[in-house]
């Protein structure tokens, strides 16, 4: 390649060779149930099978196995919210390397802890990560510390391109790789190791569409950047400088995909291939769903780039699948109030197959008869044509259904 980029293929060579034996050569799975969703031939390789988690090991260590006698002695300093604190934490302690880690005042503790547990030195400093990044810098330089940036540093990148040359190793005939894109460096390591395996394969990156960072960059756009993202991973409002020529070069195409498209992903890692997607790991699957048309027929490998996402939030991403699929459903019933009612209604959504989640009563609501009430009563069932032969049984019968949307509205009885 003529382009004067901060890394070339043999650069990522040397990391393959230079990480060998510190991080996993994570599988390259066949996925058939998301090839049957996105009608494509899916592969995914799983990073989220790291100690860590994430694909971010591969960086930290080709990183600090460059340092000289000198610098490991000094130590390290990092910022991050998330997988790259943990990555540089993990194995600076196995190297025998200080490590520092700014993280945002608003890190999750249990984040923050992780990162302690591994042996760091933990500074919490700033509401982002722009304020810790720079609170990062003030310490390098008054304390000797070597900075190891997340994405902007070309043996980072160098280490993250590792991962095509595993997937183009396992799968030769892969036609695309559809990439997660938050600072670039996943991306650009990648990108000049895809091409210089294989010249004609296509490159997809994916933004979330809050954070259209690269998408404004490469296209010349000024689509407002911020906001609350699944996708935290990738939620970067610059770009990095070593990293754009790259992408800007490389890239066929960035993709923004919309939260309740990253919301999808991540559950259909979880249903159809068991394994978990942190908001970023699953924007490539999401870029997918958003355009099945675009990718049906080929070969596609995911990077299922991190699996660090809170049990809690899995589970409520899970909730609200059930409930778009209509698969858990809510309805208000309005009759008269006498004894056995419950009973009743019970009897009658069991008979009709539907499985009891949630009952309440209303009885003060002015919409109300004054002898009548309110029962609100939330049902699994085997999807929507089910929800609507409840629905039907309920009115013949008297209740007056009302469906109860996710956002509170009810349907007309």
């Amino acid at each position: 390649m003529k382009e004067p980029f901060a890394i070339s293929f043999a650069d990522v060579e040397a990391a393959a060779a230079r990480i060998e034996g510190h991080v996993l050569r994570t599988p390259l799975i066949l996925a058939p149930r998301l090839s049957e969703l996105t009608g494509a031939t899916v592969l995914v390789k799983h990073e989220n099978m790291q100690a860590t988690a994430s694909f971010k090991e591969r960086g930290a260590v080709n990183r600090l196995l460059t340092l000289d006698e000198d610098e490991k002695a000094r130590g390290v300093i990092a910022m991050s919210a998330g997988n790259h604190a943990q990555a540089v934490a993990y194995h600076a302690r196995r190297f025998g390397i200080p490590a520092t880690i700014v993280m945002p005042e608003t890190t999750p503790l249990v984040k923050v802890e992780n990162t302690r547990a591994h042996g760091a030195r933990v500074v919490l400093h700033g509401e982002t990560l722009y304020e810790s990044a720079q609170k990062a810098r003030e310490l390098a330089d008054e304390e000797g510390l070597v900075l190891v940036h997340p994405y902007d540093d070309p043996a980072i990148m160098a280490g993250q391109g590792t991962v095509a040359c595993e997937m183009l190793d396992d799968e030769p005939d892969l036609d695309m790789l559809i990439i997660p894109l938050g600072g670039g460096g996943l991306m650009a390591g990648n990108a000049v190791a895809a091409k210089a395996l294989k010249p004609e394969i296509e490159l997809i990156g994916v933004e979330a569409a809050l954070y259209p960072s690269f998408y404004n960059a490469v296209n010349a756009e000024d689509l407002d950047i911020g906001g609350a993202t699944l996708a935290e991973g990738i939620a970067v409002k610059t770009v990095g400088v070593q990293t754009l020529p790259i992408v800007s070069s490389l890239v066929a195409d960035i993709v923004l995909v919309g939260e309740d498209l990253i919301e999808r992903a991540v559950n259909a890692y979880a249903c159809l291939q068991h394994t978990l997607a942190e908001g970023a790991g699953a924007a490539g699957l999401a870029a997918m769903l958003k355009e099945p048309a675009r990718y049906a027929g080929r070969k596609v490998g995911l990077v299922l780039c991190g699996g660090n996402i809170d049990t809690r939030l899995l589970a409520a991403i899970m909730v609200r699948e059930l409930e778009r699929e209509h698969r858990i459903v809510a309805f208000r019933l309005t009759t008269s109030d006498r004894p056995g009612l419950l009973g009743k209604v019970a009897s009658l959504l069991g008979a009709e197959g539907a499985n009891i989640l949630e009952v309440s009563h209303g009885r003060l609501f002015l919409d109300v008869p004054a002898k009548g009430v309110s029962l609100d009563v939330t049902v699994e069932t085997r999807g929507d044509d089910h929800s609507r032969m409840i629905e039907h049984a309920l009115r013949e019968n008297g209740y007056a259904p009302r469906r109860i949307f996710p956002r509170g509205e009810t349907s007309g009885g």
